[in-house]
């Protein structure tokens, strides 16, 4: 059958056939120094800084394996429901790559370090279990650069900072069926090494990269369509717009009577399309054999208990203990969790102030507003968690309303002051006497007399009027709950 290239299918057609997709995850763990070696992981240090004997291959350099890179990557499969086994061995993949300075890649086959686990994701308000095949532990590659046109020269460089810096490959099931659930997969999963301590995942930094497997079929066909890998992706964006042109591609190459090839695939950025890049390799043209100078790896059921034992709340069980503890909608408990940083805050504030539902709503409201429009994250925040479980306090005991605590927000965020201080230093505080709040009520009713007999004729939505006009004479500064309940008493 002919290979089509550039053929894509339209919604409806695509909507005729299945895609089955599984995703294959690299999650570098957060380790100071590398797999096998002491030289730093740091990111951004100038080129081929951070080497050593191991990282460059040179004869008679042997690894020794970083412990911490085990826990992280048995912390990493505990999160996400695999069995860690007891013995698991490393072995030599080979093939060549420019920054790959070995010839071969030092990783894990058939004894990897965990398996059989699951991930719970959640899609259109439905809870979907994603199976996790496994995740083993392997060294990164260097980096290639290849720059533009010189002397009518292409000129390609090697960085090797990143060769030998610890990985976990978390490798799941052909359980994902679209692009949405593709995306909720490595989100969920992301958010979990980020809650465990594994890895910050940064994505701009390569921290977390993607590669998805994706073949199509007619709906009902039980035999699997041919797959197709799609590598290094490094955004939700583009695991989504790729997933998304690949099916089209792969549906209406078929429905033109073409055959889809097993190969290797690059996302075009710009175009957003895939390319053909190579033949798929299989297992055995990697020529994968036990690694010589390693041996096995062992983790004890007790280094397994001690790991579990440290770890961190799960995401899944931190919002199900706000909704339940603090009281919180589903929703909110999911914005307040979106990191750890930010459920860490809230928890402060929370805690500090008494008032968890408000917290809530000043750490996702008006703090994100503003922490948005500076573009700073919660971690840069200039406002304390402490700062403003105050602010929460004072507008709880009555001393500041709402619009007035909004304006002392702004200016804790601008000057780092807490509020109280703003509140004392500016006269800020809210006006809740009573007898204050109807000498200045009677006086406004005096000078309108116009809107009053209007009010009393029956218009009662002059009412808005008269609020207005108190808090323009106390800038804002009357309690709103008192001076609707006097303006009501007043004009009858």
């Amino acid at each position: 059958m002919e290979v089509l290239e550039n053929v894509v299918a339209d919604a409806e057609t695509i909507a005729k056939y299945e895609s089955v997709i599984g995703l294959e995850v690299h999650v570098q763990l957060g380790t100071e120094t590398k797999l096998f070696s002491r030289s730093s992981t740091a990111f951004g240090n100038p080129p081929n800084t951070q080497t050593d004997p191991v990282t460059l291959g040179l004869p008679g350099a042997l690894p020794v394996l970083n412990r911490q890179a085990v826990v992280l990557g048995a912390r990493a499969s505990m999160a996400l429901n695999c069995e860690v086994r007891n013995f698991s061995r490393f072995a030599r993949k080979n093939y060549f790559y420019p920054d790959l300075p070995k010839g071969y890649q030092i990783s894990q086959f058939d004894q990897p370090l965990a398996e059989h686990g699951w991930l719970d994701v959640d899609v259109d308000g439905e809870t979907k279990r994603i199976g996790i095949t496994r995740l083993h532990l392997e060294e990164d590659a260097g980096k290639t650069i290849h720059d533009g046109f010189a002397d009518s020269e292409r000129y390609s460089y090697v960085d090797l900072n990143r060769a030998g810096v610890p990985l976990a490959e978390i490798v799941s099931e052909p359980d994902i069926r679209s692009a949405e659930e593709a995306v909720a997969y490595v989100n969920e999963l992301k958010q979990i090494m980020q809650f465990v301590g594994v890895s910050t995942c940064d994505m701009e930094k390569g921290q977390l990269r993607c590669d998805v497997n994706v073949s199509v079929r007619p709906w009902g066909q039980e035999e699997l369509g041919t797959k197709v890998e799609v590598k290094n992706m490094n955004s939700f964006r583009f695991i989504q717009r790729a997933l998304e042109f690949e099916i089209a591609r792969q549906v209406g190459v078929i429905e033109a009577g073409g055959t889809i090839p097993q190969q290797t695939r690059l996302y075009n950025v710009q175009t957003g399309e895939t390319v053909a890049m190579r033949s798929k390799e299989e297992a055995h043209d990697y020529r994968y054999f036990p690694e010589p100078d390693l041996m096995p790896l062992i983790v004890s059921d007790e280094w397994k208990e001690e790991i579990r034992s440290s770890m961190a709340e799960l995401p899944t069980a931190k919002r199900a203990r706000f909704v339940e503890h603090y009281g919180l909608r589903d929703y909110d408990a999911g914005v307040l969790t979106l990191t750890q940083t930010m459920a860490d805050y809230f928890e402060q504030v929370a805690e500090k102030s008494g008032n968890a539902k408000a917290a809530a709503n000043w750490v996702q409201g008006e703090l994100a507003g503003a922490l948005n429009a500076a573009s700073k994250p919660i971690e840069e925040s200039p406002v304390s968690a402490d700062q403003l479980a105050e602010l929460v306090g004072l507008i709880g005991d009555g001393t500041l309303s709402g619009k007035l605590a909004k304006d002392v927000l702004a200016k804790m965020f601008e000057s780092g002051r807490g509020a109280a201080e703003i509140v004392e230093a500016e006269g800020l505080k809210q006006i809740s006497n009573q007898g204050e709040l109807q000498k200045i009520i009677d006086g406004i009713l005096t000078k309108n007399e116009k809107q009053v007999a209007t009010y009393r004729g029956g218009k009662t939505s002059v009412l808005g009027f008269f609020v207005g006009q108190v808090m323009k004479a106390t800038r804002g500064q009357a309690d709103p709950k008192a001076v609707n309940e006097l303006l009501h008493k007043s004009l009858g």
